[in-house]
């Protein structure tokens, strides 16, 4: 840390003088620290961003998102049916019900194919009023290459093998997770992750080749083998 950044920890601090430990609130600290103050680093940078954007520049950014948001929704529907037909704003909402219905492709098995085409996957299942939603919220940041880069993969999975999407994703470093598995059996912490590795190494096979996990093998102390 810094010198002049001293003044502002956080207080009480411990400080030793004359060989006693004692507390001391500096004049100029940040005050305590405790849970309650949640995302107070995502305050921070989204109040940072609404002071460098200004009013101006907050309203062309709303703009852009709005029209990044309608340009995709343009490009999608009819491939994909649009539930809510009116002008929507930042954010659009596509089914892939019919999808599923003639090819056996589910909105989870798009989001993970998207991933094989670079591109990342959106919010799936929401709102749940929408049979196989995907929620789609381009943001004022993305060029028109980027969104026609993701309108393209999109469209494409719509037209791919129905197997080779659904055994997707298929470049990545780990493949189609149990997700419902992992809502039910939560590993928290480094302490519960290694006690289940520990117990069942066997359990972590990334590749057809039989070998378990490099990373889960070092993390326990095993060979990986």
């Amino acid at each position: 840390m810094k010198a002049f950044l001293e003044p502002f920890l956080p207080s009480p601090r411990i400080v030793l003088e004359d060989g006693l430990y004692r507390l001391v609130e500096g004049p100029r600290s940040i005050g305590k620290v405790r849970s309650f103050h949640g995302n107070f680093a995502v305050l921070v940078r989204a109040y940072a961003y609404i002071l460098r954007c200004g009013s101006d520049g907050l309203r062309a950014a709303s703009e852009r998102a709005v029209l990044n948001s309608n340009y995709l929704r343009k490009r999608l529907v009819p491939t994909y049916d649009m539930p809510f037909e009116e002008l929507r704003k930042h954010e659009f909402v596509v089914s892939a019900k019919r999808l599923k219905d003639e090819r056996g492709i589910t909105a989870m098995d798009i989001a993970k194919r998207l991933l094989d085409h670079g591109s990342m996957a959106p919010t799936v299942y929401f709102p749940a009023l929408v049979e196989e939603a995907l929620m789609i919220e381009p943001t004022e940041t993305e060029t028109k290459e980027t969104l026609d880069r993701f309108a393209d993969n999109i469209l494409r999975i719509a037209e791919e093998d129905p197997e080779v999407v659904k055994a997707s994703p298929h470049n990545t470093s780990v493949r189609r997770v149990d997700e419902v598995r992992a809502a039910k059996d939560l590993v928290l912490s480094y302490l519960q992750l290694k006690r289940r590795l520990a117990k069942d190494l066997g359990g972590m096979k990334v590749k057809d080749d039989g070998k378990s996990c490099s990373f889960c093998a070092t993390l326990i102390g095993t060979d990986g083998q």
